[in-house]
């Protein structure tokens, strides 16, 4: 094999740990792909280059190689997590340039893995906005560059999706892994609250916020949760036929789901079904107020993570969210919104295993200078987009999104599984069916 940027993480891992590739070379690989492809991308905020040849050559001189899950694989680190030696700067030029002496735990248990972080992937503005844009460059998806990556992980979902790493590392507080992972055609997998450690900004926008895994395959996106996770959690769970709720009802009044976004859920629910499934219509008891909860709790999530900052460095758009969400953070804080909602959907996921709902409503907007644009267009757009994601980082349940077919205009379409706590290997097996059933190309071709 002349390139190992291509192989799954599984791959890279299985064969530097059996010595029939070097991490060196396997990294070597994906810098020269990330040179070549990058700039028509933007995924990367910084390449970590040479730091991280000499961090392969580490992981390939480490006694207990043989036995690493992640030996030698290239990962991307989305950038409002820690990375030792380097700065985080979370998307804006308000934040601090200074490095940092300590690696966030995430990163900290991929590294232990034998992951190497090659670079950190690109932001919005305090990981806000569904689309990834900012003073540090516009993430593009590598299956329509005129489209965004979405966001907030768009960097990192990028990345993945153009191959210039097999994993990255993103982080999900109202959508921001599995809006890129569908938008980009990957797997992803939001894990369920406490199931991997968070230290997200300050407070995990009040609990709603998880790291997680962006892969190409459902194999991966198990590996990686099962490092991060350092739990069973991402284990296989029991085989017997799940009750599957299908629903293409948009949680969010005046907000329709678009044709293609519906006829992949149907599609995929006529598989399930033919593969032993229990599989039924039915729509989730969503609230009236489920869209006016959402943003009372993401605004003051941006007014906490803004506190500190000087707001002539922040952008337009930033500065009016965290001005929005300073009203509500003392009711989010004290309220009981989001246990309300969770009372009322329990008694839908004690009848059924796992909603099957759509990924998106629509694709992403066109990549522009969103973070140019004023709040409530930026708002406006990405409800627009992406209503389906929203309520499970309020109820702190697991959610994944599967690629499933393609759009219209050629780029992927995908599904979305969501389960109740401790679900996230159900939820993977059921990911792993629609792999097999349907098969989705694993990059885009890139050239």
């Amino acid at each position: 094999m002349t390139s190992w940027a291509g192989p799954s993480a599984a791959e890279i891992a299985a064969a530097v740990r059996e010595k029939r590739v070097t991490a060196r070379e396997v990294v070597a690989s994906h810098l020269a792909r990330i040179e070549r492809l990058d700039g028509r991308i933007g995924a990367f905020r910084t390449v970590r280059a040479e730091a991280a040849l000499d961090e392969a050559d580490e992981v390939g001189a480490r006694p207990d190689l043989a036995g690493l899950p992640l030996a030698g694989v290239p990962v991307a680190v989305k950038d409002n997590l820690a990375v030792r030696g380097e700065s985080t700067r979370n998307g804006s030029a308000a934040t601090s340039d200074l490095p940092n002496t300590r690696d966030h735990v995430t990163v900290a248990r991929l590294r232990a893995a034998g992951a190497v972080v090659v670079g950190l992937t690109n932001v919005p503005e305090l990981c806000v906005f569904g689309t990834t844009e900012g003073v540090h460059g516009t993430a593009r998806n590598p299956w329509d560059t005129a489209r965004s990556a979405g966001g907030s992980s768009g960097g990192s979902a990028a990345a993945v999706a153009a191959g210039m790493v097999p994993l990255a590392l993103g982080n999900d507080g109202m959508g921001s892994l599995r809006i890129p992972a569908a938008t980009c055609g990957l797997v992803t997998v939001k894990p369920g609250h406490g199931v991997v450690p968070a230290g997200i900004g300050d407070g995990d926008w009040f609990g709603m916020s998880e790291n997680g895994p962006l892969a190409t395959t459902v194999a991966d996106a198990r590996l990686m949760l099962a490092v991060l996770a350092d739990t069973g959690a991402a284990a296989a769970a029991d085989p017997s036929a799940l009750s599957v709720a299908v629903s293409v009802r948009s949680p969010l009044r005046g907000v329709a789901v678009g044709r293609p976004y519906a006829a992949a859920v149907r599609e995929a629910a006529r598989l399930l079904a033919g593969a032993g499934h229990r599989v039924r219509r039915a729509d989730p008891p969503y609230p009236a107020s489920t869209g006016f909860t959402a943003l009372r709790h993401w605004s003051a999530g941006t007014a906490v993570d803004a506190a500190d900052l000087d707001p002539r460095r922040l952008t337009r758009r930033t500065r009016v969210q965290a001005a929005v969400g300073r009203r509500f953070v003392n009711g989010v804080r004290t309220g009981d919104a989001r246990e309300r909602l969770r009372a009322r959907l329990e008694p839908f996921f004690a009848e059924h295993d796992v909603l099957l709902c759509p990924a998106l409503a629509r694709r992403s907007p066109r990549a522009a200078p969103w973070h140019e644009r004023g709040w409530l267009r930026n708002v406006l757009v990405n409800g627009a987009c992406s209503p389906m994601t929203g309520p499970w980082n309020l109820t702190g349940w697991p959610a994944a999104v599967v690629p499933f077919g393609t759009l219209p205009s050629g780029a992927p379409c995908a599904v979305q599984l969501v389960g109740r706590p401790g679900s996230e290997g159900a939820l993977l097996d059921l990911a792993e069916r629609v792999e097999r059933l349907r098969p989705w190309p694993r990059t885009a071709p890139l050239t």
